[in-house]
């Protein structure tokens, strides 16, 4: 190991290697400048003019539960009148809420504030509760940096949405399931707000006979489900689950290429629906088996976490840009592992490439994302398969693990 490419490691992990730090901080202006240009464009904008961003739906699904009228937000009518109240124009389509009450919680908090400020709390609140994530499981400050310089920061930012909580929680759950894993289980229950990023988690737990976390994500995801119940109307659950159907193929419809997932990237492409089922099925039953089998082998915990945060991502049909920042976390585990007992040749570049995919997905409407998503799943692959890795097998002997 002693390529260029290498030398992230190289300082025993103290720090990077200077052509990476210049890199970062040159990606970290960059998203900086491209946000900052973005918000100020609106600010100038005159009355009626300003963009339509998909925060909109959050704060006016909030202000509907705050005045009683919960289930209406799953009436999309009904919410494109309130989201062009807030905006005070009019504009083309939907935007949808697709999220069950549990999230109503959030929304309804940040309806307190006025639209403009609540976006602004939102979006800096979870990206300082993404950059804590990424800076935890790297285990040192260079995580910050890295968390900043990650390319789909962008496209979360500038329209307001979730990825930056998902990757926290995500990142944040698999931070701390050795060490704390009762609440690693909290992170996950929370996680049930957008409920098909958590498919596989329940399935690695299991496998790895982690019993205290997949205890207390159901505890905690039944009590969230129980107390929006109580809050927000039984009749709000019942418009959510109506509308989960249509939620799915609406938001598809508007343009599939938005997609960055197997299933979309099919229908984009020209192919059937049933072709893009049948490929997105086959691909999460793959990652599924390999899930399993990886998280009950004896493999390096960051090993583990970067297969499930990147297999996360595999078996998600509906995956937009903003949730790339959940690419975030098997890359940070990758960087950790490869920090502490070094990186294969070229595992760099192969990171980097992936970073240099999502950069390119405003300019262009090709998957780039779904290949970016790819390339670190191409590198967890290896990690597990590389000559001197820990292998990855089934112990002679499975004793359950109570972290």
């Amino acid at each position: 190991m002693t390529s260029s490419s290498e030398t992230l490691s190289a300082r025993g992990g103290v720090g990077l290697a200077r052509p990476v730090e210049l890199i970062c901080c040159a990606l970290i202006v960059a998203n900086a400048a491209l946000i900052g240009h973005t918000y100020l464009q609106e600010l100038m904008a005159t009355a009626g003019a300003g963009s339509v961003y998909d925060f909109v739906t959050t704060w006016s699904a909030g202000h509907m539960a705050l005045t009683g009228h919960a289930a209406a937000a799953y009436d999309w009518p009904a919410l494109k009148l309130a989201d062009e109240r807030t905006l005070g124009h009019p504009f083309d389509g939907y935007l949808g809420w697709p999220y069950p009450p549990t999230f109503l919680f959030v929304a309804a908090a940040l309806s307190l504030f006025p639209y403009a400020i609540a976006f602004a709390v939102w979006v800096a609140s979870t990206f300082l509760a993404y950059s804590i994530a990424i800076r935890a499981i790297i285990g040192d400050r260079i995580g910050y940096l890295l968390a900043g310089a990650f390319p789909a920061v962008v496209a979360n930012a500038v329209v307001g949405q979730n990825g930056f909580l998902s990757a926290a929680l995500i990142g944040g759950a698999l931070t701390l399931m050795e060490d704390c894993p009762i609440c690693a289980g909290a992170l996950l229950g929370l996680l049930t707000y957008k409920p098909h990023l958590g498919i596989l988690f329940p399935l690695a737990l299991l496998a790895s006979g982690r019993w205290r976390a997949f205890v207390s994500a159901g505890v905690v995801a039944a009590l969230m489900a129980a107390a929006s119940a109580m809050v927000f109307g039984v009749a709000s659950w019942q418009a959510f689950v109506s509308s989960i159907g249509y939620t799915f193929y609406a938001n598809g419809m508007a343009d599939w290429g938005k997609l960055q997932s197997l299933f979309g990237v099919t229908l984009a492409l020209g192919g059937s629906d049933t072709l893009a089922w049948t490929a997105q099925t086959a691909v999460a039953l793959i990652s599924a088996v390999a899930i399993a089998v990886l998280w009950r082998s004896r493999a390096a915990f960051e090993l583990k976490a970067a297969a499930l945060g990147v297999a996360t991502l595999l078996v998600a049909p509906h995956l937009f840009a903003y949730d790339l920042v959940i690419l975030a976390v098997p890359l940070a585990f990758l960087v950790r592992l490869g920090r502490t007992s070094g990186f294969l040749t070229h595992e760099i570049d192969g990171i980097g490439l992936a970073c240099l995919l999502i950069l390119m997905l405003p300019a262009t409407r090709a998957p780039v994302g779904f290949a970016a998503i790819a390339v670190v799943a191409a590198l967890v692959i290896r990690r597990a398969l590389a000559a001197g890795s820990v292998a990855v097998r089934l112990p002679e002997t499975a004793p359950a693990q109570l972290g």
